[in-house]
């Protein structure tokens, strides 16, 4: 919280300011970045290295071409390699200087992954300036103390250059000149560490970069004399990106660096405008509405027009008439075109000045085929662990992971983030194999482990669609016996229902071999984890069954058969996430009753035991196990259990309103029901403040991670409360989240997030062939994430996971769930 006197002498600045922008110099805006027309620098805005967001950043005619501005103590730094602690960023407004200090270790024993051996014995503090020159900016860093002399050679000043949009284009380093190569070449060594290194592309004083292309064109001139060095660091990293790097002179403390930065911002720069509709389409029932994001600088609104592509070819315009105009939102200003009354089946586009959307449908079948019907045929079995995953005349993986798995060593931080305690919580002992838990499962994301919060999730959340939307589709092949899958080839069994047959399979599996669920299983090593290809190449398939010794972790390979190689199994005690697992069985003992009764059985059984031994101080913790529980028994102690509960159900009601009302039917005491309906209406009221926030008809507050997963989950929890309380809740909100989704989002990226649905979609996404720029169909993108304070991005680029990485659970059941409710609401009411 700033001081009073810090908030006055900003006030008192911004007149000056104003004038110095108008002059079309750089100068600091109210968000504490640099701000000229068609550039902005931040600093320490984001901190997210090993994802390419942090340190300085740049964003050149809309687009974002650099970040990761810092010390580092590499030449190309991967994903769990050092990263300083960043203080609180400061803002000089006099100085026209922003400045953060930072300090090399981070020992932030919280943070994900951390791994204290990954630390050196290095004390290092510095400030990390940004500095206008005009229109271009420079960068100072002034350390502490001198570097000892041991990192001298080691420490220097890094900064990011995205590759997508430079591949292809060319380069000067002072006189010599080359392009950006779409893969890394050689040649490489290996430095005295034994680590190995790419010969940098070039190396001198003055660094331009795209001078063909003036929205493009960037300098960068080093004012000391530690020279620059252009990298590739894809060279150690397949996801690394272009870096130009100085090394910090020894015995250098103020101004230890300092570069010159000139991007080259378009005169008169406006950022485009872009039109945002469904890339699917419309039912003909659906409200429609477009919205137009413009430059906050751009005062002349345009006409947009409706154009019906015509059957034997050509357009009609069907309305063209002014948006209006909604506000500010992030860095733009947003229209919106409601065209709801068009109800005529046909194919459209809509053209706002020279910008014309992709083609959507107008029709009452537009959500009954090629837009769930991907996640199912395509992702889920693609995701499927321990199968051979056959597409016509192409292998996705082999039957893998056929070892898993052995019980984790104690007091184990792994780097994914799991963490084995002090003992095992089970008969198991640490590297001791565990039988029962090679079968079923689906790989979470491109990482290739199994969580349970996951695979609960994920059974959970098509056990609802069957039994809700009744889903009889067949287009997949799946046996059990053989582990095989066949896509695209029917074998007369529902797949949903083999897909959630899988799933149990693991999370039963798990609990019947342990006496608990698993936490999660996951390969052992890095080298393991990062595999882009066939995860069957994880390891030998043959069970190692010998408990750890004392250097376990230097004992591991992987490659061969015999090695130790086989995946590690975690447990925990965690009662919120084992009565979750729990719930999710509960579902699905319903969902495969008749498919596969055994299995059914076992799940109730399970579900039920976990009611009646966790312990929680939280009774919400218990809310979605027992109305899952008492759909499927009836039992009345679990009805007792939620009206026992009603104060704390309705002071929750945005967390507990859609998952009380599906058990409304088999509750039988009246106040409790209209306690939860009137909650349930003040919880609208409070959905309808947060909905005027954005242009989008929902709440949405932009993030470093993208927001598509959190809006799907928000639509599902809408659709039951419009279903078990239409009096209160309309369908709108669902309908909304849904376009999102397909493409009515922030950014001048329109693109579906589900893969391969729709005209545009996205078609590099993190998966488990990123490493082909590639993508699965029906995988859905974590979507348009923001880059801090206010530009929100999502980039054709298949290695940032915060913007297009497939999950399973929610991510995957609630995109489902949507596309299908939406069907199944517009249809009945047509």
């Amino acid at each position: 919280m700033r001081s009073l006197l810090s908030i006055l002498a900003i006030l008192s600045f911004l007149p000056s300011l104003a004038q110095k922008n108008s002059s079309e110099i750089l100068s600091i805006n109210e968000q504490e970045y640099l701000e000229m027309r068609g550039l902005n620098v931040m600093l320490a805005h984001d901190f997210y290295p090993e994802s390419h967001q942090g340190g300085v950043g740049i964003i050149q005619n809309g687009i974002r071409v650099a970040t990761n501005g810092d010390l580092r103590l590499e030449p190309a730094p991967g994903q769990w390699q050092p990263v300083p602690k960043v203080g609180e960023r400061q803002v000089d407004w006099k100085k026209q200087e922003i400045s953060v200090k930072m300090s090399y270790p981070d020992p932030d024993k919280n943070r994900k992954g951390f791994n204290p051996i990954e630390y050196p014995d290095l004390d290092l503090s510095y400030t990390l300036k940004v500095v206008p020159q005009g229109k271009s900016f420079k960068i100072i860093i002034d350390l502490e103390e001198p570097l000892p002399q041991e990192w001298v050679g080691k420490v220097g000043m890094n900064i990011e250059l995205f590759p997508g949009i430079l591949f292809g284009k060319s380069y000067y380093m002072d006189n010599s000149f080359g392009i950006f190569n779409r893969q890394a070449n050689g040649p490489g060594f290996y430095s005295k560490e034994g680590e190995y290194r790419m010969k940098p592309m070039a190396a001198g004083n003055e660094l331009v970069i795209v001078p063909e292309d003036e929205k493009q064109t960037l300098k960068i001139e080093n004012l000391k004399n530690n020279e620059l060095q252009l990298l590739d660091g894809r060279a150690k990293h397949s996801n690394g990106w272009f870096i130009v790097r100085s090394l910090v002179p020894a015995g250098a403390t103020n101004n230890a660096i300092e570069w010159l930065i000139s991007p080259n911002a378009v005169e008169n720069y406006t950022y485009s405008p872009v039109v945002q509709v469904s890339q699917v389409g419309y039912h003909p029932a659906q409200e429609k509405i477009a919205v137009i994001e413009t430059d906050k600088l751009d005062k002349n609104p345009q006409q947009v027009t409706l154009l019906r592509i015509e059957n034997q070819g050509g357009k009609t315009e069907v309305i063209s008439k002014s948006p209006q105009e909604w506000g500010d939102f992030l860095r733009y200003k947003y229209y919106q075109l409601d065209f709801s009354a068009i109800k005529e089946p046909g194919m459209y586009q809509l053209q706002y000045g020279d910008y014309v959307t992709e083609p959507f449908q107008i029709a009452e079948d537009v959500f009954q085929r090629d837009v769930w019907q991907p996640t199912l045929e395509y992702f889920l079995p693609v995701q499927m662990c321990h199968m051979l995953v056959n597409d016509r005349y192409k292998i996705w993986h082999g039957r893998c992971h056929l070892d898993d798995a052995r019980m984790a060593p104690l007091d184990h931080n792994h780097f994914d983030g799991y963490i084995q305690a002090s003992k095992t919580f089970t008969d198991f002992q640490p590297g001791e194999h565990v039988p029962g838990l090679n079968m079923g499962g689906w790989h979470d994301a491109g990482d290739f482990d199994l969580r349970v919060e996951s695979q609960a999730s994920t059974i959970q959340g098509l056990s609802h669609i069957y039994e809700l939307f009744n889903v009889e589709y067949d287009n997949t092949t799946i046996n059990q016996d053989t582990k095989t899958v066949d896509m695209l080839q029917p074998d007369g069994k529902a797949d949903i229902l083999q897909q959630i047959e899988h799933g149990a399979l693991s999370v039963v599996g798990g609990y019947k071999a342990l006496g608990r669920f698993y936490r999660g299983i996951i390969v052992p090593t890095n080298d393991q984890y990062i595999l882009l290809g066939d995860p069957v190449n994880h390891s030998d398939g043959i069970a190692f069954d010998k408990v750890f010794k004392q250097d376990f972790l230097e004992n591991i390979s992987w490659g061969e058969k015999g090695d130790q190689d086989d995946r590690w199994v975690f447990t925990e005690e965690n009662p919120q996430r084992e009565l979750s697992a729990a719930a999710g069985l509960a579902a699905t003992a319903r969902a495969l009753k008749d498919f596969n009764p055994l299995l059914a059985e076992d799940c109730l059984e399970i579900a039920s035991e976990v009611w009646d031994i966790t312990e929680t101080d939280n009774p919400l913790h218990k809310l979605e196990l027992a109305v899952e529980l008492l759909q499927t028994t009836g039992e009345k102690k679990y009805a007792d259990f939620l009206t026992g509960n009603t104060q704390l159900i309705t002071e929750n009601i945005n967390r507990t309103g859609w998952i009380v009302g599906r058990a409304f039917s088999q509750i039988k005491n009246e106040q409790f029901k209209e306690e939860v309906r009137t909650a349930v209406k003040g919880y609208l009221s409070e959905v309808k403040e947060l909905e005027k926030k954005t242009p989008y008809g929902l709440p949405y507050e932009p993030d470093i991670w993208g927001a598509g997963w959190g809006i799907q989950s928000f639509g599902v929890q809408q659709y039951f409360l419009h279903k078990n309380f239409p009096e209160i809740f309309p369908k709108d909100y669902m309908l909304h989240a849904m376009n999102f989704i397909l493409g009515v989002h922030p950014g001048v990226n329109t693109s579906s997030f589900a893969s391969g649905v729709g005209s545009r979609s996205l078609l590099q996404a993190y998966g488990i062939n990123r490493g082909d720029f590639s993508f699965t169909p029906g995988g859905i993108g974590s979507g348009t994430a923001l880059i801090r304070p206010d530009f929100p991005e999502l980039l054709e680029w298949p290695f940032l996971w915060q913007q297009t990485e497939y999950v399973l659970g929610g991510g995957t059941t609630d995109y489902l769930f949507l596309i299908l409710a939406a069907d199944n609401l517009l249809s009945s009411e047509n």
